[in-house]
């Protein structure tokens, strides 16, 4: 009888936990500290890549998106850890997953941007614009007036970065549910997906300007106080970067590319498009940017035509050939996320009122956002409920408000963090099956 693959990925992780539990602290006696550390990282790095495809297989077999299931996974692993198991914190702690996480969440952002193109940015119209606009503008507001008063301990820049975090969208997921549907050529869907376009560059600038401002606050007196100067130098050096990154960084991929065609080894396609999208994340980190910001911009100054050279000596397209390494990694970034969850912070009531409230303070925001719309007869909530889902956008914010630091505490506390992924998960969650009923009224 044929095993299910579900049921022979929880043997292969019941195999290797009771593997990583047998090489623990006691195992220090037969092999080198070092060794011991390198056996224990390779165990969990395999531990999660297995957990992760099994949570996301578990979703998607229930018509939700994986990255849903890979956080369900962290967060039940949070849970093991709550329940006594000491490999849970090694795993959490790891200095080595979080390095395979980081370059997932970058690879990650790399296929956003290539996914979107700078002439389809320049082509939206006016409804997608606003839209767009209207959909980063609201929730950033009622992101920071709810973090204001749930949490009024915390300084300004918290509540600044809970609202940032509103204001992403992941629409993927809305994508997906209007090509179940054969809904993708109706006029609010050129809307939907053409908003999306920019509310990646506006969300990732908004982005790149508040991790700058929280940088100028630790690196300075950490009082939380930052002059009106820095703010605009910040943003600036956003815009600039930004625009530096198409043009220059357009003329010097341009060239690598020519030049790698002087080589006759295999894989320089590959290591021509990681090498520009980690040197623009890098350049991004050295300017005080997060470097997601870079590797988005790379992205969206790569076009997949520029390799058609190397496609017509057998060479896969770029696309296929990136997509392999952010299956393994991106899924690692997620399942971390979730180990980040303290689930004993959801038996305190002020908890879970922060993040009811927040999440309706995030569902709300992108229904003012149909405001935008311009033309006649386009169902204005329909686009509203395209714009709610956050999923692994939100995360990647989340995760970055839980990394930067001040004065030794991160911006995103653990309750925070908490908080946070329960709204990705309910404005993920809810947005297919309402946004089906809607369009199925419509016929």
């Amino acid at each position: 009888m044929k095993q299910s693959p579900v049921r022979w990925m929880w043997m292969m992780l019941l195999a290797f936990t009771a593997a990583a539990w047998a090489a623990g602290p006691g195992a220090e006696g037969e092999a080198g500290h070092a060794d011991t550390e390198f056996v224990i990282g390779l165990l969990s790095l395999v531990l999660l890549m297995v957990a992760a495809k099994i949570g996301g297989e578990i979703f998607e077999r229930v018509r939700q998106p994986a990255v849903l299931g890979e956080l369900v996974v962290g967060m039940a692993l949070s849970g093991l850890g709550l329940a006594g198991l000491a490999f849970v914190a090694e795993i959490r702690d790891s200095p080595g997953l979080h390095i395979a996480a980081e370059i997932g969440v970058i690879l990650l952002l790399f296929e956003v941007g290539l996914e979107s193109h700078l002439g389809e940015l320049l082509e939206v119209g006016w409804s997608a614009l606003l839209v767009a606009m209207l959909g980063v503008v609201m929730p950033v507001g009622l992101g920071y007036g709810v973090s204001a008063y749930f949490l009024a301990e915390e300084p300004w820049y918290v509540h600044l970065f809970v609202g940032s975090t509103l204001a992403a969208t992941s629409v993927g997921i809305t994508a997906r549910v209007l090509k179940d549907l054969k809904k993708l050529d109706t006029k609010e869907s050129r809307i939907i997906l053409g908003a999306a376009v920019v509310d990646d560059v506006l969300g990732l600038i908004i982005l790149a300007v508040v991790s700058g401002i929280v940088t100028s606050i630790a690196r300075g007196a950490g009082d939380g106080s930052v002059g009106g100067g820095v703010v605009l130098l910040i943003i600036l050096k956003a815009v600039a970067f930004l625009v530096g990154a198409i043009f220059i960084g357009r003329f010097l991929h341009i060239n690598a590319v020519r030049a790698g065609t002087r080589f006759r080894v295999p894989g320089i396609p590959l290591v021509i498009a990681l090498s520009f999208c980690f040197s623009m994340a890098a350049a991004a980190g050295l300017v005080g940017l997060a470097p997601i910001v870079g590797a988005f911009a790379a992205g969206l100054v790569l076009e997949p035509s520029d390799y058609e050279v190397y496609q017509q000596r057998g060479e896969m397209p770029i696309e296929d050939l990136i997509r392999p390494l952010s299956a393994v990694l991106t899924p690692i970034f997620f399942v971390m996320m979730g180990l980040r969850v303290d689930l004993a912070a959801f038996t305190e009531g002020g908890v879970l009122a922060f993040a009811a409230v927040v999440t309706v303070a995030a569902i709300i925001g992108k229904q003012i956002c149909s405001l935008g719309v311009l033309e006649k007869g386009v169902n204005r909530l329909v686009v509203g409920v395209g714009m709610i889902p956050r999923g692994e956008v939100g995360l990647i914010f989340t995760g970055i408000g839980a990394k930067l630091m001040v004065d030794g505490h991160p911006v995103f506390s653990s309750d925070t963090v908490s908080a946070m992924v329960v709204m990705v998960m309910v404005t993920t969650l809810v947005t297919p099956p309402v946004l089906k009923a809607l369009l199925s009224k419509e016929g």
